[in-house]
């Protein structure tokens, strides 16, 4: 068995932790900002040293690759991505480029022979954060995203748009440079867990086996709005009032479905918003996830079974969006559980609850994630944190799988 270098490895941490860093710790890095522009100069520049090519394609994506000994063989690709939500973390995301970074560097370090070329990409705008939707680049690459309106949407807040920040990046390459199936074979994603199941139950590594499936809806109660000091509380038709018995009511229905389901109404819109003013409309989203589709099948029966009047209120939905369950390549899994068990690491196999650019990218090759622990299960916050010793493991892990797929397929 092969290791990389734990110093390696959190250098290499510690010195993105700059690009976009906060005072007081963790960063804001949105994609294609000054901070993330930054962040890919310094990936290229560190590729390039160690003989890699690097090149990218027309929405932005960056692929640095160490040739093989097999000229016509396929290359084996680790992904993720750099930029981040408002006031994140220095490990979601950017672990995955730098853990496949770590076992690039031992491999041409210690001349570890491969036959396949080995890449390491990094994926635009995963997070959404400042263009919307999540995942944007890889979706267009996988096709569930029209690459001409992502181009035309707008930041967040602001007036440019995915386009002009792409166009100003200098990171518009060619689209024939895109991930595909005829030069790529298989592809791989570490991450954090970004939750508390490793911690909690002591393990070192997530053998990922596939991401969740997830119903997404926007649940609207229709009420009159009235004078607030002047309208009787029998006379009102108060749609805040019927939004929380419906959001108890689901709480209690939803909770009794199944012990594995999570679900969250993360979001709410009040109308007209105006504290003399009696609510007339409550909008919130009812977000649920679970490995069985069937599961998510009653989550959609009990949102279709909602009264359709509540407190003088009436109740409608919109389905919002969703996803099937996404399994990952069951050979891939195999060599990264073994690499874990010939290191000696404690884990377990397990599915990811968030969206991942391997999600998209299982459609078009075999695919697998790596996961290590998060500390208290903290993502997406400035405390976001995995210690030298979990970083260095996962990377073991990475490299060891890497490997085995490079001898194997």
């Amino acid at each position: 068995m092969y290791t990389t270098s734990k110093e390696r490895m959190t250098e290499k941490i510690t010195a993105f932790s700059k690009f976009g860093a906060l005072e007081g710790g963790g960063i804001t890095r949105l994609s294609l900002s000054a901070p993330a522009l930054e962040a890919r100069a310094e990936f290229k520049r560190r590729t390039e040293a160690l003989g890699l090519t690097v090149v990218s394609d027309d929405i932005g994506n960056i692929y640095a690759t160490l040739p093989g000994s097999d000229p016509d063989a396929k290359r084996i690709v680790v992904g993720s991505h750099a930029d981040s939500v408002r006031s994140g973390g220095n490990y979601d995301g950017i672990y995955g480029v730098l853990s496949g970074l770590e076992v690039i560097e031992t491999v041409v370090t210690d001349k570890i022979p491969h036959r396949h070329p080995l890449t390491v990409m990094i994926w635009t705008n995963e997070e959404g954060a400042r263009f919307e939707p999540a995942m944007m680049s890889s979706g267009i690459v996988l096709g569930k995203f029209e690459k001409e309106k992502m181009l035309a949407v707008k930041e967040t807040g602001g007036q440019t748009t995915f386009g002009e920040a792409l166009r100003s990046s200098g990171w518009v390459g060619d689209a024939k440079n895109r991930l595909n199936k005829e030069e790529y074979l298989a592809y791989f994603e570490p991450h954090i867990e970004q939750g508390p199941v490793l911690e909690e139950q002591d393990l070192e590594i997530g053998v990922v086996g596939g991401v969740v499936g997830m119903v997404n809806y926007d649940i609207i109660l229709d009420g009159v709005a009235s004078h607030a000091g002047t309208t009787p509380q029998t006379y009102r038709k108060d749609a805040l009032r019927a939004a929380s018995k419906v959001i108890t009511d689901l709480w209690e229905q939803l909770g009794a479905i199944d012990p594995e389901l999570v679900f969250t109404m993360g979001e709410i819109f009040c109308k007209p918003n105006i504290h003399t003013i009696v609510p007339a409309q409550i909008k919130f989203s009812l977000d649920a996830r679970h490995r069985d589709m069937g599961i998510l099948d009653k989550v959609v029966s009990v949102i279709k079974g909602l009264p359709t009047e509540v407190l003088g209120c009436t109740l409608y939905y919109d389905e919002h969006w969703g996803r099937k369950t996404i399994e990952f390549d069951a050979q891939l899994l195999d060599f990264v559980e073994g690499a874990t068990k010939e290191l000696g690491y404690t884990y377990k196999r397990m599915y990811s609850g968030a969206g991942h650019d391997a999600q998209y990218v299982s459609e078009l090759l075999p695919a697998v994630m790596i996961f290590i622990p998060s500390k208290d299960g903290l993502s997406h916050t400035t405390v976001e944190y995995s210690t030298p010793e979990q970083t260095w493991h996962g990377a073991n892990v990475l490299l060891n799988a890497v490997l085995k797929a490079d001898s194997a397929l």
